[in-house]
C-alpha cells in the first residue's frame, strides 16, 4: 500500500525562504503555516498587513521566520511595488490568492477584478519576481479548468457579456496555459527554475462562501464529501517541495481528483496545448504591459 503523503512528510526547509499569496486564509493558511513548521522563511503577501499578522500570530513558535507584506495581486502598481522591495534569492514562489465567481468589478488599472486576482496578477508577479527565483514557481489552480475556454482577443472581458463561473474557469485554465508556456520559455534559456500546478480538489474553504442560488445550495450539500482546508493544502505542499517536473500538475488523488492525498495527475488537453499558450502569453503582455513580460530576457 502506497504511503499517504501529508504534511507530516516535508522535509527540513531550515534557509529556505517562500513568498506565498493569499496567505491569510483556506489552503493558503495551511501552507504557511506548515512550511513554517518545517523551518522555512514564510513571506505572506496579503491585501491587508494588519490582518496578515493577525494571522501569523495564531501560528505559534514555528522553527522559521515568517514575515507579512502588503501585496493586492489584482493591482499591477502593486505587484510592481512588491517585486521593485525584493532582494535576494527567493526559492519558491507560491501564486495562491485567487477569488471565485465574484460579480463584475474593474480594477483601478481597468481590469476585470476576477481574471485580474486570479491570472493577470499572478502573471505579472512572476515574471516580475523570476530573476530572484532559485527553484520553482507553484501556481495553484482549479479542476475547473478543464471548463474554461481561450479567448486572447478578450481575456479582459470586454466583449462578451461578463460571466462569474466562466470568468473563474477561464481564468484558471490560463494559469495552466501561462505555466505551461513559462516551462518552455525557461527551458529554452537553460534555466533550472521550475514552473508545476496544484490543485486543491474542491476544498471546504470560504472562497465560494459568497455564492449563492443553485450553485450555493449544491456547494453546501456536497461539504461532507470534499477536502477540508487542511487536506486541501497538501497539494500546494507537495508541489513546493518534493521532486516534480516542470509542468507537474498535483491534485488529490481519489476518484475525480476532488479530495484525497497529493498525486502528480494529469491536466486537460486544452492546458497542454502550446500554441494556445503562446498566444495568450502574447495577449496577456499586451494588456499588463511588456515591462511584465519573460523577466530573463530582459536585460538587468
Amino acid at each position: 500500500m502506497s504511503v499517504k503523503w501529508t504534511a507530516a512528510h516535508l522535509p527540513d526547509l531550515t534557509g529556505r525562504t517562500f513568498v506565498i499569496t493569499g496567505a491569510t486564509g483556506g489552503i493558503g493558511l495551511v501552507a504557511t503555516r506548515e512550511l513554517a513548521r518545517a523551518g522555512a522563511d514564510v513571506v505572506m503577501a496579503v491585501r491587508d498587513p494588519a490582518k496578515g499578522a493577525r494571522v501569523a500570530d495564531t501560528f505559534g513558535r514555528g522553527r522559521g521566520r515568517i514575515d507579512v507584506r502588503r501585496l493586492d495581486v489584482a493591482s499591477l502598481e502593486s505587484v510592481r511595488a512588491f517585486a521593485d522591495s525584493w532582494t535576494g534569492p527567493l526559492d519558491v514562489l507560491i501564486n495562491n490568492a485567487g477569488v471565485m465567481m465574484v460579480p463584475y468589478a474593474s480594477t483601478h488599472e481597468g481590469l476585470e477584478s476576477q481574471t485580474a486576482t486570479n491570472y493577470f496578477g499572478p502573471f505579472a508577479l512572476t515574471n516580475a519576481l523570476l530573476p530572484h527565483v532559485t527553484d520553482r514557481v507553484v501556481h495553484v489552480a482549479s479542476q475547473l479548468h478543464r471548463l474554461g475556454t481561450v479567448r486572447p482577443d478578450d481575456l479582459n472581458w470586454q466583449k462578451r457579456e461578463y460571466d462569474p463561473w466562466k470568468a473563474y474557469c477561464d481564468s484558471k485554465l490560463g494559469l495552466l496555459l501561462f505555466s505551461h508556456e513559462l516551462q518552455r520559455r525557461l527551458d529554452a534559456v537553460g534555466s533550472p527554475v521550475r514552473s508545476v500546478v496544484a490543485h486543491p480538489g474542491i476544498a471546504r474553504t470560504n472562497l465560494v462562501s459568497h455564492v449563492g442560488g443553485v450553485a450555493g445550495w449544491l456547494n453546501g450539500l456536497a461539504r461532507p464529501l470534499l477536502n477540508d482546508a487542511e487536506h486541501g493544502g497538501l497539494p500546494t505542499l507537495f508541489a513546493a517541495t518534493q521532486e516534480v517536473g516542470g509542468n507537474a500538475y498535483v491534485g488529490p488523488d481519489g476518484i475525480a481528483s476532488v479530495r484525497g492525498y497529493p498525486k502528480v495527475r494529469r491536466a486537460s488537453r486544452s492546458a497542454r496545448e502550446p500554441e494556445s499558450a503562446a498566444a495568450l502569453w502574447d495577449a496577456t503582455v499586451r494588456i499588463v504591459g511588456p515591462d511584465f513580460s519573460f523577466a530573463l530576457d530582459r536585460p538587468s
